[in-house]
């Protein structure tokens, strides 16, 4: 999947395409809208992004368990070459500091996420303070020409680049849950 992003003053005219998009298949999990005004967004009845996705808490949160796994990784190492698990405790309390370790490099991370906007939205941040609004669609391959058609007829709204998407197994998974909930009593 790749992710086509589009910027535009008005969300009438988003609204619009996001229709034009569903009419043609694209589904919602595929369709997102990043604006500083959220209520706008829920009043024109857009798809926002999550609060939690503004900020960079999943990226952050991945380096983060990387640091901690080297930090764990090198605990258990030095613990080794030094003799100390030879003692009466052996293992446990160097394999339990690892696991301390892991776990308190992950929070941090994620904590120094969640203080920082997405690496992911930072190119437009200019563009949302100045109130515009973007618009962010993950297509598949085939649907590539669909996406240019339907652009066509909104003049008004600005190609911002590509990006890359969320895995395509995750949208099929949301347009499976949302199928799920809709036909559950």
């Amino acid at each position: 999947m790749l992710r086509h992003y589009f910027i535009s003053e008005k969300l009438s005219e988003l609204k619009s395409l996001r229709n034009e998009l569903a009419e043609q298949g694209v589904t919602e999990p595929q369709i997102h809208v990043l604006s500083n005004d959220d209520a706008a967004l829920v009043q024109h009845d857009l798809p926002e992004v999550e609060s939690v996705l503004k900020k960079d808490v999943v990226h952050s949160t991945e380096i983060g368990a990387i640091v901690g796994v080297i930090g764990a990784a090198l605990t258990l190492i030095i613990a080794y070459y030094m003799g100390w698990t030879n003692s009466a405790a052996g293992w446990l309390p160097f394999v339990l500091l690892a696991v301390v370790v892991l776990g308190f490099c992950t929070w941090e991370g994620g904590f120094i996420g969640i203080q920082r906007n997405n690496v992911h939205f930072e190119r437009f941040q200019e563009v949302l303070k100045r109130g515009k609004h973007v618009l962010f669609v993950d297509i598949e391959q085939d649907q590539e020409q669909m996406l240019a058609r339907v652009i066509r007829h909104h003049p008004h709204i600005q190609l911002a680049g590509t990006g890359e998407s969320v895995p395509g197994w995750l949208v099929k998974g949301q347009n499976a849950y949302h199928s799920f909930i809709k036909t559950m009593p």
